[in-house]
């Protein structure tokens, strides 16, 4: 390894998958300005993510649609009454 390009500032942090409320407690650089009280009775930043391993299909075996952000109603409201090739049928 290189010497003097790895972070040297290791914390604790929650990470909390949004999709099935999974969190977990691990060492990581990353940041944040929320924080949470862990098990242990500890404040950790918190750190939300949209998928892992309990939810990634790779290791759950379930193909299983996450949408936390609504983009697909988003999308459905956005193209509505567009029917490509189909006149109005009144």
């Amino acid at each position: 390894m290189k010497k003097g390009i790895h972070p040297k500032e290791y914390g604790f942090v929650v990470f909390k998958d949004m999709s099935n409320d999974y969190m977990f407690l691990t060492r990581s650089t990353a940041r944040s300005k929320e924080t949470i009280v862990w098990e242990d009775g500890n404040e950790y930043p918190l750190i939300k993510v949209e998928i892992s391993s309990a939810s990634h299909p790779f290791f759950t075996g379930k193909m299983k649609l996450v949408d936390t952000a609504g983009r697909i109603d988003k999308f459905r409201n956005r193209y509505k009454n567009y029917n490509p090739g189909i006149e109005n049928e009144e």
